[in-house]
């Protein structure tokens, strides 16, 4: 196995992994499973309470009731909620981006085995470089201000899109591919009537964590 096919297979398990976390999702949100959340929710409320109240430094660990004060003081503080604004505005414009650029690219990749082992090297090495060594870059080539902000929220998403994008194409099944070339469409036609509508579940999961992804990436 030659370096390309190395790189196109880690792509494959890239998104295979995907996949994996996406039935992981799926089986959270069984209607028999949605007990356990407020479960664990108050269990933490009441081990957060009683571990505060024993340790008794607010400075060191705050109780939940000051910290449920803040956060309602917060929410009437308009300083904070324009600077909430800011930082939508800043995570939805960069995750628009990477929609941008990781839509077709996924797309296609998914579609085409060819493209996917031209392209899987490239993604596969741009992913590894972490998203802090883009800080210094992004300043040059944006300046300062939302320019690098957007920057590394759209790289963050980008590959979790890509990579959920070519699952949802790679979900599809052959026989809607045998079902329209027999009727006569063009390749043109199959990825307008049957690549992008098929594979919009995996283009909704990776918009969703690209989102999340955004958020942590705010600086």
């Amino acid at each position: 196995m030659n370096n390309q096919e190395k790189q196109t297979a880690r792509m494959i398990q890239a998104t295979r992994t995907t996949q994996d976390r996406n039935s992981f999702r799926k089986m959270q949100k069984k209607k028999d499973r949605n007990i356990y959340t407020p479960i664990a929710i108050a269990f933490i409320i009441v081990i957060w309470f009683i571990a505060a109240h024993i340790i008794n430094q607010p400075f060191i660990f705050p109780s939940i009731e000051s910290v449920l004060g803040a956060v309602v003081d917060a929410l009437r503080d308009l300083y904070v909620l324009r600077n909430i604004g800011i930082t939508l505005r800043r995570v939805l414009t960069g995750v628009f981006y990477a929609c941008l650029i990781g839509l077709p690219i996924g797309m296609f990749m998914g579609y085409s085995p060819r493209l996917l082992r031209t392209f899987a090297p490239f993604i596969n090495s741009l992913r590894q470089v972490p998203i802090m060594a883009w800080v210094p870059l992004s300043i040059v080539w944006f300046g300062l201000g939302d320019g690098p902000t957007i920057f590394m929220i759209a790289f963050s998403g980008v590959f979790t899109i890509i990579l959920n994008t070519i699952a949802g194409v790679q979900d599809i099944s052959k026989d809607y591919y045998n079902a329209v070339r027999s009727m006569g469409a063009n390749t043109f036609d199959v990825l307008k009537d049957v690549v992008v509508p098929g594979a919009m579940p995996g283009v909704i999961t990776g918009v969703r964590l690209a989102i999340g992804m955004g958020w942590m990436s705010v600086i």
